[in-house]
């Protein structure tokens, strides 16, 4: 029940994949909690466990005025032509790119009653879905770039004033 701190990128809980969620206990209701809280800052579409610092396979999103949660989840459907849309990420703070995604997503998961449930929308919904899922793979949004465009990213990266 607190807003966490973000980790930077630059931080190996970043880059490093998830673990699934077996048990859901006090321990992982505070997590959603503090995923929940953690979102709810205006400006937020989504925040994953790893960007908390937690190795488990969870997010939190606020998109649109909907504020919610979901455990273990997977992408189980992209359509669409992928598009390049402006992109950017509380971990690498004040950048933005054009990254590559599907402008539909559809993610399946389950709630603290262990409740299967679905998540699934068109533009920033989709957007985020794909972000929050990649941060779980150990991704972030700059892995996703083409190679001149991440070229140009990494460099501004190391010129930021919080690297």
């Amino acid at each position: 029940m607190t807003e966490r701190s973000i980790r930077i990128f630059g931080d190996p809980v970043l880059k490093t994949p998830t673990e699934e969620i077996v048990v859901i206990d006090d321990k992982i209701r505070a997590l959603v909690d503090d995923l929940v809280d953690t979102v709810k800052i205006p400006g937020r579409a989504g925040v994953a466990a790893t960007q908390i610092g937690v190795g488990l396979r969870a997010f939190s999103y606020n998109v649109h005025g909907e504020i919610g949660y979901i455990l273990n989840p997977r992408i189980i459907e992209t359509r669409g032509e992928i598009e390049l849309v402006e992109e950017g990420c509380l971990s690498v703070p004040n950048l933005w790119f054009k990254t590559p995604r599907y402008p539909f997503a559809k993610v399946e998961g389950t709630d603290l009653d262990g409740n299967t449930i679905v998540l699934e929308g068109e533009g920033l919904m989709a957007q985020a879905l794909q972000h929050e899922c990649d941060h779980l793979d150990g991704l972030v949004y700059l892995d996703r770039l083409d190679q001149q465009t991440r070229k140009e990213a990494m460099r501004q990266v190391r010129q930021s004033d919080w690297f």
